[in-house]
């Protein structure tokens, strides 16, 4: 996931710039919980508690039945609000999303929150946080931490789910018997202590929300939460598949059902014959794909144009350009390669396909790899990402290029099995194609590309088979736990400097986020595939100890999209947690399913904390630079079976 150099363009430089000199000194912290349309509940800043109903209207219209009604929001430090129109698209929040209030002064391990190295403790009966289902009761899995970014009047509680939401479903949230550092009870506030008391006539400021909050109650008291020592509950609903899904899904039906059974338009721009001892030869070029951007050639800052309807609509004649670079191994002139999509790393280009390891990956096992950009989050877009964490409105921009990145990777595909195989630059001397126009396409990405991959495999109707290279999902989780968000971190500090709004401010634009990463889709990733799309198997390479893409991040995926891990996982002693990888089965010799196998290169297990690594050797590179792992991936994606390759024991890595 590591920034290339090339992308630390001069506009980005400039713009980081521009932004030092312009931005006047932050005001101090406030309390801002109290405005109109705010939740009166948590007063510490407005929207918390995050995510919540009282955001929502009712609306009979949705899957869900409700829809976000974001009013008052976020200001950044120029006095810019950010305008709510794309949040108040969806029906419910992230299914990923991290809840968030502020308790002053909590002691968490005083109140015996479940920590990140115990999980099981947030199912315990006497949990001082519970969520629970409203429908089904089941109570849900979670980990509970203090933002520790944040100075002490600052922090946030962060509550994350250690498997993800449901879509489409309703949760109830009880912060109970919590305590300081001195173990003495913590009294809910001024507002919610009137809420629990005696009905509150309908003149009250406080009469609504006591009206919502005792339905809340209601639902905790009927699943078994006891309420002694309640200081702070509320409900919030989870967006449906519709939401999530409904524009790519959208985009995809109907530009395919345009294409039909043809190629995709495509010119081959440059062949390079005899680029080393691996590759026989490299071919760049163009794919055309429909384009839903509200720009004529979809350039970043762009995005989605919207019909009458809500839904993606194109311009007329309106395509996207998708570059692509191919990468065909020696091997395919004595037998035909099997054709693989690949997915770069974080802000990368179609080029990182070129990159020693996937040249490997080819020769050594007969795969054609031909990748193209992550439109929304490549080399080209990295002006906007700065400019869209300076004000938070513009998020949308990045999130729809995603989709439209996803659109661009599923022509890509359609052109490499039905379209490039006639072409000479993909055929021998005689006329064969060097592409297996018998075997399915697959897919293989690292870091980005494995978490976008995710979403991509989830979509795409010609990928059966996943390879997703030190993946995680949910950039709410992500950030504050990767060595590359610091230098985009810079920018929120600029522009969002209170610590508290910054946590806000990510839970929101994960919300915008789902629409084009794994979050949004992990639940139809394998298992309940979405409409017109075929079930996936999908194999996991992390890394033990990631400094770039935390990989507890991939636990929750793993649990979510029911993958299992190779066991033994790691050596014992190297986990911290009370029960290593909780919540995931596991598998030894060899499993015909999705999997998640961590791979050990002996550095130090990553903080605890929401915090970066910073001690030891970064071993992100590692699985894909390991000749045994990528064997592992190539008896995967041919197969659908995953082997263990390392001996009976778990996977170690001398690098």
């Amino acid at each position: 996931m590591r920034l290339p150099q090339r992308a630390l363009s001069a506009l980005a430089a400039f713009a980081v710039s521009a932004a030092l000199l312009a931005v006047p000194p932050a005001a101090p912290a406030a309390a801002a919980g109290a405005g109109p349309g705010c939740d009166p509940i948590d007063p510490a800043a407005c929207l918390l508690p995050f995510p919540n109903d009282w955001y929502t209207v009712a609306d009979g219209g949705t899957p869900t039945g409700r829809r976000v009604h974001l009013r008052t929001t976020l200001k950044n430090r120029l006095g810019v609000p950010l305008r709510p129109a794309e949040w108040n698209r969806a029906d419910g929040f992230s299914p990923g999303s991290m809840l968030l209030s502020r308790v002053p002064g909590v002691d968490l391990e005083r109140s015996g929150a479940a920590p990140i190295t115990d999980i099981g403790a947030s199912l315990r009966d006497d949990a001082p946080i519970v969520i629970v289902d409203t429908a089904t009761g089941e109570r849900w899995p979670y980990w509970a931490e203090l933002d520790a970014n944040a100075p002490d009047d600052r922090k946030a509680l962060i509550i994350r789910p250690a498997v993800n939401f449901r879509e489409g479903h309703r949760y109830a949230v009880a912060l109970r018997r919590l305590r300081d550092a001195s173990g003495k009870p913590i009294a809910p506030g001024a507002a919610f202590a009137r809420i629990l008391g005696p009905t509150l006539p309908s003149g009250d400021p406080l009469h609504a929300r006591q009206r919502d909050t005792r339905r809340v109650l209601a639902d905790l008291e009927r699943h078994g939460v006891g309420l002694d020592g309640l200081y702070l509950a509320w409900d919030f609903t989870v967006a449906s598949s519709q939401s999530l899904a409904g524009p790519v899904l959208h985009m995809r039906d109907e530009a395919l059902r345009k294409l039909g059974n043809r190629s995709p338009s495509f010119l081959v721009t440059q062949v390079t014959n005899d680029v080393d001892e691996r590759i026989a030869r490299e071919v760049k070029g163009v794919v055309w794909a429909p384009s839903y951007l509200d720009q004529y050639g979809g350039l970043p800052g762009s995005a989605l144009r919207r019909g009458r309807d809500g839904r993606p609509a194109r311009l007329p004649g309106n395509s996207q350009a998708v570059p692509f670079q191919c990468e065909i191994p020696r091997s395919a002139f004595a037998e035909p390669a099997r054709p693989a999509l690949y997915g770069h790393g974080l802000l990368g280009r179609e080029s990182e396909v070129g990159a020693g390891n996937v040249k490997a990956m080819a020769a050594e096992h007969g795969f054609v790899f031909c990748a193209t950009k992550w439109i929304g989050m490549a080399d080209e877009d990295v002006p906007n990402v700065v400019s869209a964490l300076a004000d938070l409105t513009r998020f949308h921009t990045v999130a729809d290029r995603t989709q439209q990145g996803l659109l661009n990777f599923i022509f890509l595909g359609r052109a490499m099995t039905r379209g490039f195989p006639g072409h000479k630059a993909f055929q021998n001397d005689e006329g064969a194609s060097l592409i297996d126009t018998g075997a399915e396409l697959t897919f293989d990405g690292n870091s980005q590309g494995g978490i976008m991959g995710g979403a991509l495999t989830a979509v795409s109707p010609d990928i059966r088979r996943a390879v997703l290279g030190v993946p995680g999902m949910n950039y709410s989780t992500l950030l504050n736990r990767s060595s590359d968000f610091p230098q985009y971190g810079r920018i929120l500090d600029l522009f969002y400097p209170d610590k508290l709004d910054q946590q806000i401010g990510i839970a929101l634009i994960q919300m915008l986020w789902d629409r084009g990463e794994a979050n949004g889709y992990a639940w139809h990733m394998t298992g309940d595939p979405l409409p017109n799309t075929p079930e996936h198997r999908v194999l996991m390479h992390v890394a033990f100890g990631d400094h770039q893409v935390a990989p507890v991040s991939a636990e929750v995926e793993a649990r979510t999209i029911g993958a299992r891990v190779h066991a033994p996982v790691v050596r014992p002693g190297r986990s911290p947690d009370k029960v290593p990888y909780w919540g995931i089965p596991t598998f030894g010799a060899s499993h015909e399913g999705s999997a998640m196998i961590v791979w050990d290169s002996g550095s130090p297990a990553p903080p605890l904390a929401n915090v970066a690594p910073t001690e030891g050797r970064d071993p992100h590179s590692d699985p894909r630079n390991n000749a045994d792992a990528r064997r592992q991936k190539a008896i995967f994606l041919k197969t659908g079976t995953v082997r263990d390759v390392c001996g009976g024991g778990p996977c170690v890595i001398s690098p």
